[in-house]
């Protein structure tokens, strides 16, 4: 039975720790995400408070009210799985406590039996009597040492007893420090829960006020509407030419190579299936011409392993219209799609710079504001709204290069439209763009 509680108390000693260090863990990480959420929150409020010099309510404010509302709410979140570890904590507490009193009442039980075993027969352990009745001296060293081994067995239950009851008393002490933190937690979570409260009144206020601008607004993204129309038509035209001319460069090479006798066959091609009708090769739906060289497949596939990396565009500024189909929040009339997205800036004129290492394939002017298209192997970067351009069509440029300055909307904030292209297909940019 000795051996059994020992067993016992060594597994608990055990569960505790490994059940310590997952918990650790666990709250180690929530820690941090609760730091980087309260990071989010104070660089949204500073941008906030920076919003709050335009003379007019803005989409940009309204996007940034809406996101520090669901940056509090993962806040929130946050606190509830700290909560619920707490507990977790303290349900195995609990079930140790119990386990320890139960452990603790046979330990007692046996030693409580070992005591009044001996009592009963004190005589019969007499030591010299015990001793001298032996039959031989071996008898009697024997003798001795039974002696030694269950006075020895007593003190070690007794210790067991000793070492059970301050695991015990720990396990309460340390229930009694976890209901107290989780006390504190509840605290905070209420605290961020009156905090949300009022951020949901400033954004309906802010929202009332937003109204009072509803026709300016519906003109200002029908303007968006068009423009964007013909920026994407204008951009598809640009990227069409851009593939004539990899095509046409390609086509060259192959003839230039078959001439020289050097290559008979293009080992691309060499892979292609072929139309068993004209016995042509048929392009795989997911070739690039972009990528047909081995220069341009690296720098496509350089570009995507920054996926989620990239620097943005200008050092200060927030997405006021994301990507896709959008609505504007209480104002079910305003609703569009976008190809891109706009960033917007606490003031117009800031700097705009390139987000990668690229080509600049072409430069043009959308109703009186400038375009710049970069070429990125198959990919296209477009920079629109620009109130002034500083770079070329064919030139190269660098990461963090500048191409020209953000121009200016209706409320006096700075503006520029960022689309992001796979040769004909439009992605979502914020999702390349680094988290801020």
């Amino acid at each position: 039975m000795i051996k059994q509680a020992i067993l016992s108390l060594i597994f608990l000693f055990y569960v505790a720790l490994v059940h310590g260090q997952s918990t650790a863990q666990s709250r180690s990480d929530l820690e941090r995400d609760r730091a980087a959420i309260q990071k989010e929150i104070e660089d949204v409020k500073r941008s906030l408070d920076e919003t709050k010099k335009n003379k007019k309510e803005t989409l940009g404010q309204l996007a940034l009210l809406q996101r520090k509302l669901r940056l509090r709410q993962a806040a929130i979140q946050n606190i509830n799985e700290q909560i619920n570890y707490i507990q977790g904590d303290m349900n195995q507490s609990w079930r140790d406590i119990l386990k320890l009193r139960k452990e603790l009442d046979t330990l007692r039980k046996q030693y409580e039996e070992s005591v009044v075993y001996a009592y009963k027969n004190r005589s019969n352990y007499d030591f010299l009597n015990f001793i001298f009745s032996a039959s031989s001296f071996n008898d009697a060293l024997k003798r001795v040492e039974y002696l030694r081994s269950y006075r020895a067995y007593r003190e070690e239950r007794s210790e067991n007893i000793r070492k059970t009851q301050i695991l015990l008393q720990n396990k309460i002490d340390g229930l009694r420090v976890k209901r107290q933190e989780k006390d504190l937690v509840l605290q905070k979570q209420n605290r961020e829960k009156e905090v949300l409260d009022d951020e949901k009144r400033e954004k309906d206020q802010f929202i009332s006020k937003l109204k009072s601008r509803e026709r300016e607004l519906q003109k200002d993204l029908a303007n968006k509407k068009r423009q964007d129309s013909k920026l994407q038509a204008a951009l598809q035209a640009a990227i069409n030419r851009e593939i004539a001319n990899a095509r046409k460069k390609d086509l060259e090479e192959q003839k230039r190579k078959e001439a020289a006798g050097t290559e008979k066959t293009n080992p691309v091609n060499a892979s292609k299936t072929v139309n068993p009708v004209t016995r042509t090769p048929v392009k795989p739906v997911n070739e690039s011409v972009f990528e047909k060289t081995p220069e341009g497949l690296v720098v496509s596939e350089n570009f995507e392993k920054n996926r989620g990396r990239l620097p943005w565009p200008v050092e200060v500024g927030h997405v006021s219209i994301p990507f896709g189909v959008y609505n504007v929040e209480g104002m079910g009339t305003i609703v569009g799609n976008s190809p891109g997205i706009t960033i917007e800036t606490p003031q117009p004129g800031v700097s705009v710079k390139a987000i990668f290492d690229g080509e600049i394939s072409s430069v043009f002017n959308i109703e009186g504001t400038s375009v710049v298209l970069m070429k990125i192997g198959k990919y296209f970067i477009s920079y629109s709204n620009l109130s002034g351009v500083s770079v070329t069509k064919g030139e190269k440029v660098k990461m963090g290069q500048l191409l020209g300055k953000a121009g200016e909307t209706s409320a006096g904030t700075g503006e520029i439209q960022l689309i992001l292209m796979e040769e004909k297909r439009n992605l979502n940019p914020e999702q390349w763009l680094r988290k801020r």
